[in-house]
């Protein structure tokens, strides 16, 4: 079965730095792409970066220039590295795997449970 976890969440000042990662695990072939995905308390939740398996990667405008997406597709795995972090990032931040080809998933997507990211002022 496939799962996806992430791990990396926590507190961190303002202007600080704090990485994520997100596992998938299960019998993959093939992943699309996979993508970060947040939610602040009350509101609703926007794309923050996405990468193809061939590396084109999507970032929304708030996160330009600050965060950088990247994945193994080897070990199934992205990676979000966000830096110059604003208290407005403050989320908690989805894994999704879009288009997971597998056993037992065809062309599926899975999403991680998520991680909170506290940014202080």
């Amino acid at each position: 079965q496939v799962q996806l976890v992430e791990s990396g969440g926590g507190l961190v000042q303002a202007g600080g730095s704090l990485g994520l990662s997100c596992a998938a695990s299960g019998s993959i072939f093939s992943i699309n792409a996979m993508a970060w995905y947040r939610q602040a308390p009350g509101k609703q939740q926007e794309l923050v970066a996405a990468i193809t398996s061939d590396s084109t990667t999507n970032y929304a405008a708030s996160v330009k220039g600050r965060f950088t997406i990247s994945r193994d597709n080897f070990a199934n795995t992205v990676y979000l590295q966000m830096n110059s972090l604003k208290p407005e990032d403050t989320a908690v931040y989805y894994c999704k795997a879009e288009g997971l080809y597998g056993s037992g998933a065809w062309g599926l997507d899975f999403w991680g449970k998520g991680t909170l990211v506290t940014v202080s002022s």
